[in-house]
């Protein structure tokens, strides 16, 4: 009977931390950039926070249906994390460094390419070495390391934030991490030696996947790909703003901002195995239904709260930095987010065969790029059309969760397969 090999799945999330780090000090931390070091506007700053998922949604999903069709003595999917995350760790490093506006695209640019190109290859290697039963516990394992991932770049780098006078200290560091953790998964993940074969007609490819999820007759898949896209449109277009939502609504200084985002990434750790489990035993939709309610209420509440409550001072614990009262919503919020994050990736990728795995991710990842583009820029024309007021991020977010629930009751599938 075959067994979730726990070991192994720790050391495939390292790929997926080295990925956190890196987005999660690049959405702290380049709007700052961008705000302070170029005096963009909110609508300038909304746009450029969409030019990596713009890149992703060029890339990424054509990649991950190559990736299911290369062959090669290292695997299909090592190529492409040995080539990706080098350029990218270079590129990032260069990015605190540049002091004109053209200079800084190019670093970006650079960074947003090479990062596109393996994040779905390492992500599939999930699904690749682990039965579909054991998919959402262990997408739970890897979401917890990129959890943590999310904490090193938040709570570490918001303090290496203001250590240094060109603020280079978190990108360093974040790519001497990716550099590192691509180095684990390439030495410690052996991927498998035999694929599922199939004809030349019906080899894996992204268009004929996703013409064959709008034209099915059962929309399940369509159905979560949607729900995918509204859930993500909701975080992504808060988590873009958040550092400056610290700013200028509840008047803390960035550094303390990212370390908010930092405590929500610590409970989204501590919870992310055990919505693992709870999906794996109660159900992954029933499982994302109670996330998205969770979601709702709590980022609701964070709009009705006056800024006076939210600020008020709990205590300041180790690891963490000081608690404020928006701190406890964030912590629930991080739970909630885990129970809709881990379940989602295991829905889609068993609503196919193993051939079409990386293809499959990559239409998961084509949803979720295009809600990444479409967030940061619905809020950035709020901001500006509500006269910079900042808390108006947090009415958008429950009207697409809620699109999203309509969405997820009516799928049919994605529960794990029986196990043969």
């Amino acid at each position: 009977m075959k067994r979730l090999n726990y070991g192994k799945t720790f050391l495939l999330g390292f790929g997926f931390f080295g990925v956190s780090v890196i987005w999660m000090v690049y959405n702290s931390f380049v709007p700052l950039f961008l705000a302070n070091k170029f005096q963009l506007d909110p609508r300038w700053i909304g746009f450029f926070m969409t030019l990596d998922n713009i890149a992703a949604f060029l890339i990424q999903p054509p990649v991950g249906a190559w990736s299911d069709r290369l062959r090669t003595p290292i695997g299909r999917r090592m190529p492409f994390i040995l080539i990706g995350a080098p350029i990218g760790a270079i590129a990032f490093g260069l990015i605190p460094l540049a002091n004109i506006l053209p200079l800084f695209v190019a670093c970006t640019s650079t960074l947003l390419v090479s990062m596109a190109f393996w994040r779905i290859p390492v992500i599939a290697l999930m699904p690749d070495i682990t039965p579909s039963r054991f998919r959402s516990q262990a997408n739970g394992i890897i979401n917890m390391m990129g959890g943590i991932g999310s904490i090193v770049a938040t709570l570490i780098g918001g303090r290496l934030y203001d250590m240094s006078a060109n603020h280079a200290y978190p990108f360093w560091m974040g790519s001497i991490l990716v550099v590192l953790s691509a180095l684990l998964v390439f030495i410690f993940i052996k991927e498998p030696k035999e694929y599922e074969e199939t004809s030349e007609e019906e080899r894996p490819d992204l268009w004929k996947a996703f013409m064959t999820v709008i034209r099915g007759e059962e929309k399940s898949a369509l159905r979560i790909l949607l729900a995918i896209f509204f859930w993500f449109v909701a975080y992504n277009a808060i988590e873009a703003f958040f550092t400056l939502y610290a700013q200028n609504h509840l008047g803390l200084e960035g550094g303390q901002g990212a370390q908010l985002l930092g405590q929500l990434s610590f409970v989204f750790v501590l919870f992310a195995l055990p919505a693992g489990y709870i999906g794996g035993s109660l159900g992954r939709r029933r499982t994302i239904l109670i996330g998205l309610v969770g979601m709702i209420v709590l980022m609701l509440l964070m709009y009705i709260l006056p800024k006076a409550t939210l600020i008020i001072p709990l205590a300041k614990v180790f690891g963490l930095g000081q608690m404020y009262m928006i701190s406890i919503l964030l912590m629930l919020a991080g739970a909630s987010w885990a129970m809709i994050n881990v379940n989602s990736l295991p829905m889609v990728v068993d609503m196919t065969d193993n051939v079409r795995i990386g293809t499959y991710t990559g239409l998961y990842y084509l949803f979720s790029t295009l809600a990444a583009i479409a967030g940061p820029n619905i809020n950035g024309w709020i901001v500006a059309l509500t006269h910079n007021n900042y808390s108006s991020i947090m009415i958008v977010g429950p009207i697409f969760m809620v699109l999203a629930m309509a969405m997820m009751l009516g799928v049919k599938r994605g529960e794990a397969k029986p196990q043969a």
